[in-house]
């Protein structure tokens, strides 16, 4: 088990080292076009990117739920999830938030990479002052109590954001330009040949600031 975390956390500290650009470009020439998330979901710190091996989470509105119910509930999420994952969630509602100060202290004390939500965040200043990635498509005062529910059962099943399927053991990478998502059985692979494609062009960034022609550049490096 030791070797095996070791693995999946030298990925995703390559892959950090990567960008969507080019990550999104391999995956296409692999055969894996529909791998970009939403643009609406965009990172809270354009400056800060999240890489990591996903842990997939779900939910719904349930009007019905007491505030002791929808609370304690939604701390048994946090306590339930793997250490060192980047948690992507479906809450399958635009009208509350599903990240928040707490949750994600609670989730930093995990080594958890970050979070991706097709929904909403709050208290977002305290978010950015701790510094943990979060991805959204907004931000609402509004919470989960008496309003949401996780669908426990379902953790670690596949999710769906936009037209792309997340499923546990894929990886991402998100940053100013979008999120994208590796399917885990070329993850490795995409990730060395984005590694490839990164120092080839700063190969080519380096001749075309020296002088050399652009078409002369493509035809050599065979990118632009």
């Amino acid at each position: 088990m030791a070797g095996r975390k070791k693995s999946t956390t030298d990925l995703s500290d390559r892959l950090l080292r990567c960008y969507a650009s080019a990550v999104h470009d391999v995956l296409k020439g692999m055969g894996h076009g529909n791998c970009v998330l939403p643009p609406s979901i965009k990172a809270l710190d354009p400056s800060r990117k999240v890489a990591g091996e996903a842990y997939t989470i779900s939910g719904r509105v349930d009007r019905t739920i007491s505030k002791h119910e929808s609370l304690h509930r939604w701390a048994r999420v946090l306590s339930k999830v793997p250490r060192g994952k980047l948690i992507v969630c479906q809450p399958n509602t635009y009208d509350i938030a599903l990240m928040g100060e707490l949750s994600a202290r609670a989730l930093m004390v995990k080594d958890t990479k970050g979070y991706i939500v097709d929904g909403a965040c709050r208290d977002t200043d305290f978010i950015l002052e701790m510094g943990f990635p979060v991805f959204c498509t907004h931000n609402t005062p509004a919470d989960i109590v008496e309003t949401w529910t996780p669908d426990e059962h379902l953790f670690g099943q596949p999710v769906t954001l936009g037209s792309v399927t997340v499923r546990t053991g894929d990886y991402l990478l998100g940053d100013r330009e979008g999120i994208v998502v590796l399917p885990k059985e070329i993850a490795a692979k995409a990730v060395a040949e984005t590694e490839h494609v990164i120092s080839t062009e700063s190969d080519m960034r380096k001749s075309i600031l020296a002088g050399m022609d652009p078409e002369k550049a493509y035809l050599k490096y065979g990118k632009f």
